[in-house]
């Protein structure tokens, strides 16, 4: 019971170890503050990630498989699965309006299907909106004004369905929405929305023109492919002059910069991986038409039905699969269906040991596993420099025992043990240490929940005082419009037990220094 007596006593009485709680404040703030900014950050990013990939892809790059649509049956019917949907990937050439070419990853979906699977028709980024973006406090994001929300409706649906109606004719033309950031006629404000620029363009007499570079309103782009045999060769380039629908933004900017989505059946025929007959050989090689092959002479040819092939099979799982493992479950029960799928198909699809079967982590597992590694190395940094407060609850705690040395006399001297002693020094460590973590949780906790106001107002402060508007969170770099403000209850926990054994930890050796002391010698100490 003394023992809690004299930590009171010695907790309030002195200056100096409430210096040691605010060494702990600190630490314990800084620990926290990081660790949720940049846990935060790896959040968004997964989520920004799982918008255009599902939760599992079946893959078979480059020349694809058949029998899509069977495979996309099989698996909806699986009370695992909640959608599934087929998709063509592919690499092709942009043509922009200003003559620039840009190499992007051409993707061809069913626009319905494919939104059911992933987060499509959330991402389409020209749409009408009421409630503006946290920072545009102005209300300037193009996609408020009430004047423009006939045009925005007609731009999201012809996103949704990737058809543009001509003006003219009024006639529904196959189109194609581009990644927000893939055209370079989009300016990323600092309150995160997008204004259209304009771009030059060279007239035919040389001069050179500005031309308004909002595409989806009437603007053109060449796409590029090359359709691949069955053997892997090039068959000849495909060009199509397709009129864009829309962009989007899914948040990560390697998607938003070089991904184009078209219709799955353009695609296809593009590629040359439409339904369509072939002339084969009765032994069944390939006859003319496939890389300039033909049957030997004297030989019988037949025509045969190709089935129309895809590249992938996206699938989303039933309930929340966003965590990292979660989707491992729904993964294992695909390879089965694929499995069963394959054995009915055996010698037309890739076999089940040799087909690509990846969950979104999988497909994301480079980016996510350097963010984890920036947030690990980080936390180790601002652990080490914590130890800070460890030393300083033990400098403290020498220093208070000389001076309380005739104290520690007495009350060995009145009956206690080496042990009792050591055990007021150890409360006392944990005390400062549970106040300081408490204190620590609830700054970090005002410092996380007001981050964003706290990031605008040192940019006005430095703005005043230097002319120059300091980002430290620049949208136009980071790509999230707003700082991650959410404390992870458990990492909490973490931190502030953390903080309450670091300080008990730099009172022990202060401790065993005062339990050793003979009671004589202490009563005698000047």
């Amino acid at each position: 019971m003394y023992q809690w007596l004299l930590v009171r006593k010695y907790l309030f009485s002195k200056i100096m170890p409430l210096l040691a709680a605010l060494a702990v404040v600190l630490c314990t703030a800084m620990v926290l503050v990081t660790w949720s900014v940049m846990g935060g950050f790896l959040d968004m990013f997964i989520r920004s990630g799982r918008t255009v990939t599902g939760d599992v892809a079946i893959a078979w790059p480059n020349v694809g498989f058949p029998y899509a649509d069977e495979l996309v049956a099989k698996l909806k019917a699986d009370p695992m699965i909640a959608g599934a949907t087929p998709m063509i990937e592919s690499f092709g050439l942009l043509g922009l309006p200003d003559g620039q070419n840009k190499m992007v990853i051409v993707r061809g979906i069913d626009p319905k299907t494919y939104s059911e699977v992933t987060a499509y028709n959330d991402i389409l980024w020209w749409k009408p909106i009421t409630t503006p973006l946290e920072k545009d406090v102005t209300h300037e994001d193009p996609r408020l004004n009430p004047g423009l929300r006939d045009a925005m409706e007609f731009y999201q649906q012809g996103g949704k369905t990737l058809m543009r109606v001509d003006a003219r004719s009024g006639d529904a033309k196959p189109a194609i929405v581009l990644g927000i950031e893939a055209s370079g006629f989009n300016w990323r404000m600092e309150e995160g929305f997008y204004k259209p620029q304009q771009y030059v363009k060279r007239a035919a007499d040389g001069s050179e023109v500005l031309v308004d570079g909002f595409l989806p309103r009437d603007g053109e782009v060449v796409l590029s492919v090359l359709p691949l045999s069955r053997k892997g060769g090039v068959i000849a380039q495909r060009s199509m002059k397709m009129p864009v629908a829309n962009e989007f933004q899914s948040g990560l900017f390697e998607a938003d910069e070089k991904v184009v989505f078209v219709r799955l059946d353009v695609l296809q025929e593009m590629l040359e991986m439409q339904k369509a007959r072939r002339v084969v050989d009765t032994a069944g090689a390939t006859a003319p038409g496939e890389e300039g092959e033909s049957p030997a002479y004297g030989q019988v040819a037949a025509t045969v039905e190709d089935p129309s092939r895809v590249t992938q099979v996206l699938v989303r799982g039933k309930g929340d699969l966003g965590s990292l493992g979660a989707a491992v479950p729904l993964k294992e029960r695909v390879e089965e269906i694929y499995r069963e799928f394959a054995k009915a198909h055996k010698g037309e699809v890739p076999g089940a040991s040799t087909i690509q079967i990846m969950t979104w982590e999988d497909q994301n597992r480079t980016m996510i596993a350097a963010v984890q590694k920036e947030t690990g190395l980080l936390l180790f940094l601002f652990s080490l420099i914590s130890l800070v407060a460890v030393f300083l609850v033990l400098a403290i705690f020498w220093s208070m025992i000389a001076e309380k040395t005739k104290d520690i006399g007495i009350v060995r001297a009145l009956g206690a043990g080496r042990l009792g002693v050591a055990g007021v020094w150890v409360g006392y460590g944990l005390a400062i240490g549970v106040v300081g973590a408490v204190l620590g949780g609830v700054a970090a906790y005002f410092i996380v929940h007001n981050i964003n106001p706290i990031h605008d107002w040192i940019g006005t402060i430095t703005q005043k005082i230097t002319g120059n508007r300091m980002l430290i969170w620049d949208p136009r770099i980071y790509y999230f419009s707003v700082i991650p403000n959410r404390v992870d209850p458990q990492k909490a926990v973490i931190v502030l037990v953390g903080g309450i054994l670091s300080s008990a930890i730099g009172a022990i050796i202060p401790a065993w220094r005062a339990a050793a002391m003979h009671p004589v010698k202490a009563l005698r100490f000047e």
